[in-house]
Parts: C-alpha cells; sequence; structure tokens
C-alpha cells in the first residue's frame, strides 16, 4: 500500500486536512471542519488512527471530538476536559470572574475554575493502551484512558502549590506541551506559558521544576526556580534525554533531562524572541526555529520571512528564506510547526495571515501548500501506510 501524508490544521474558525502521496507534490484539501469554532489541535493517534480534536466556542465552551474515518464524522467526548473543583494550590490569577474576588468577600479558593480551552492532545505511549494526555487552559493537564471518551484530572499537577502563583503569558495562562520519554514510562514533562518546565518522574503523581540557567527577563530575579516562559519544547525519540526549547527569552537545549539548560542562540540568532521549534524526524541533532523581531512586534525580523536550521544541535544555524516571501510581517504560534517522518523531511508551518507553508527537503527551500486560510494555530502531519 502506498503511503499518505495529512498535514491537519487548526484555525480560529475550524480544521482543514490536506491529503498527499509520498512525493508530497499536489494536495486535496478538505472541506472545514467545525465551522466557525475555534480549533486549537488537530492529532492523529499512530496507534490506532484516531483523530482528536480540540476546540472550543464563545457559547458552547471547550470540548473535545475524535474521529475514527479522517475527519468524516466526529464524535464528541462523553466527558470533556472539566475543573470541578477550586484546587488546593489557590487559583492562578486571571481565571476567575471579576465578580469573585477578595475585594467582594467571596473566597474565591472554593469556587470552581474556568475551563476556557484545550491546547494539546498528545497520545500516549504504544504500552499505554488507550492513553491521552491533554494540556489545557488554566494551566492544567487531563488523561484519558479510553481513546479519548473521556478526560480526568491529573491531580499532582492541579494541586502543586506552585500553580496557583503562576502568571498569565499574552496567550493566556496555558499548559502547551507534554512530552512522554519513550524509554522511561514513569518520566513525562510538561511546559507551561507563563510557569516553565515541569518534570515528573512518577507517572504525574509529583512534579518538580526544571528551569535551571533558562533566563526570564521580565521577572525581578532574572533566573528564577520557576516562571519562565516557555513557548514550545520538542525531543527526538530516539536520544530523549536531549531536550530543545524555544523559549520567550531564547533558545535552548537540555543534555540531561532539563537537569540544567545551554543556550543555544546567544550571539548566533538574531532574535531571542520565537514560539515554534521543531526537530528533525531522522537526524536529532538538527533542528528548526521561527524567530520574530521581540516579544513587543510580534512580526518576521526585517519584514523577512525565514527559518532558522541547525544541524549541530545548536552549535551554528543556517537562515533559510528559498521559497518564502518578503516583504512578510506575520506571526507563527508555538503549535503551527511540525514535520512528517520521511528522510527528506518534510518541514511544515502556518501563520497568522493564513499561509501554509511545507518544505520537501529537510528544510533547504519552502512552498506554499495553501493560502487565504483563517489564522493558523496548529499545524500536525501523519504519514499513513
Amino acid at each position: 500500500m502506498s503511503k499518505k501524508v495529512k498535514v491537519f490544521v487548526g484555525t480560529s474558525k475550524g480544521g482543514f486536512i490536506f491529503t498527499s502521496d509520498a512525493k508530497r507534490k499536489k494536495w486535496e484539501m478538505s472541506d472545514i471542519h467545525f465551522k466557525s469554532w475555534n480549533m486549537m489541535h488537530m492529532q492523529l493517534d499512530p496507534r490506532d488512527n484516531r483523530l482528536h480534536a480540540a476546540v472550543s466556542h464563545n457559547v458552547y465552551g471547550p470540548t473535545t471530538h475524535y474521529s475514527d474515518d479522517f475527519g468524516k464524522t466526529w464524535i464528541q467526548a462523553k466527558q470533556v476536559p472539566t475543573l470541578p473543583r477550586a484546587s488546593n494550590s489557590g487559583r492562578p490569577p486571571g481565571t476567575v470572574d471579576e465578580a469573585f474576588n477578595t475585594e467582594s468577600g467571596v473566597d474565591i479558593k472554593n469556587v470552581p475554575e474556568k475551563m476556557i480551552k484545550v491546547w494539546h492532545i498528545k497520545p500516549g505511549r504504544s504500552q499505554e493502551a488507550g492513553v491521552l494526555y491533554a494540556g489545557a487552559q488554566p494551566a492544567s493537564l487531563f488523561v484519558s484512558k479510553n481513546r479519548g471518551e473521556t478526560w480526568e484530572i491529573n491531580e499532582g499537577w492541579y494541586d502543586h502549590p506552585h500553580r496557583g502563583t503562576l502568571f498569565p503569558g499574552n496567550g493566556g495562562l496555558c499548559l502547551h506541551t507534554i512530552l512522554l520519554d519513550p524509554t522511561n514510562v514513569n518520566r513525562m514533562y510538561i511546559a507551561i506559558s507563563t510557569g516553565g518546565c515541569y518534570r515528573s518522574d512518577d507517572g504525574g503523581q509529583t512534579w518538580k521544576p526544571y528551569n535551571k540557567n533558562v533566563r526570564a527577563d521580565f521577572s525581578p530575579d532574572k533566573f528564577p526556580e520557576y516562571g519562565q516562559c516557555v513557548h514550545k519544547m520538542t525531543m527526538h525519540p530516539s536520544n530523549p534525554n536531549v531536550i530543545y526549547q524555544q523559549n520567550h527569552c531564547g533558545v535552548y537545549r537540555s543534555d540531561n533531562a532539563g537537569e540544567d539548560w545551554i543556550d543555544i542562540g546567544e550571539d548566533k540568532l538574531p532574535s531571542r524572541f520565537g514560539f515554534p521549534i521543531a526537530v528533525h524526524p531522522i537526524h536529532p541533532k538538527t533542528i528548526y526555529v521561527v524567530l520574530e523581531e521581540t516579544d513587543e512586534y510580534h512580526m518576521s525580523i526585517d519584514g523577512e520571512l525565514a527559518v532558522w536550521r541547525s544541524k549541530n544541535a545548536g552549535e551554528t544555524w543556517q537562515k533559510i528564506t528559498k521559497g518564502l516571501p518578503k516583504p512578510a510581517y506575520v506571526d507563527v504560534l508555538r503549535e503551527a510547526m511540525s514535520t512528517d517522518t520521511f528522510e527528506d523531511a518534510g518541514i511544515y508551518f502556518g501563520t497568522n495571515t493564513g499561509q501554509l507553508f511545507y518544505s520537501r527537503d529537510s528544510g533547504d527551500s519552502y512552498e506554499l501548500l495553501a493560502d487565504f486560510l483563517p489564522p493558523i494555530q496548529s499545524v500536525e502531519v501523519a504519514v499513513i501506510e
């Protein structure tokens, strides 16, 4: 059977699926999924080919759906991710209606938090049958043990004493990254904006911050224990002790499972600010980032859209612009970059102005895959036999 490549694109007004063969030259575009809904993330579970969607609506609120026929039909989760009670750690700022505050005399710790949206869905490991994880806003972690049909809160993180002291970034207080160590079923990572990187070594029962040497220039303490604004983290499954992150304040690499971090962008990249980061599917030292001018100006540096690639884990970088537009004053969000699994890897990313770009040569050059989409929030890719 020939391989098919599917690109799952989440936008502010719904989702789209693009399909091609292994040559990745001609693409078929689906109709819009969840029309007018905010589609944060679409993720295919490679273990059973069930497609999961994280969506929200101004009226109907946040929910998750799943599809067993690549989006032809969708089923809503029987129990969607919810925050049923206030956490013991106190309430993160900005998650309660204005009527419930200390000035009103209401004890806000006893007022249930408002679930805003699900940001990210992560399939479990091959040995975790039926298990999925989801990160949400306000910063919370959920687990499903039945292929996304119901969800339950991760108590260890929800009651963590740090959680109630975290503050929202510009995109809200979101848990947007979940990394699973494929060699250690008890080890996993989460990343929060604004909160930092946390690691669990007991399957999510307890969590510790792992942010040594990561800057927080917006904080009085420039190198705090926690409170950093991680924008995205990634790892290669062949070398899970090496983790990369694009941060509000730089690009970093950890060679020891997050114990400490090395700044791999300082004096090498033209900006410390950007959102997405991706790793080549075959070569674990090849990574990709898209940078922006500053946290004040969310747009391409000097009006030129570019991808920076390193083939040596961040020791040196190459700016790649072939096939990309100039002038282009765009933003590429944290979830909006992904790769396929070919040796000549496809690198895919979307912009907040609705363009979807991709490379068929591991990032040497780029092409426009689609245009005139709503603002793109997430891009995921799957190669199906």
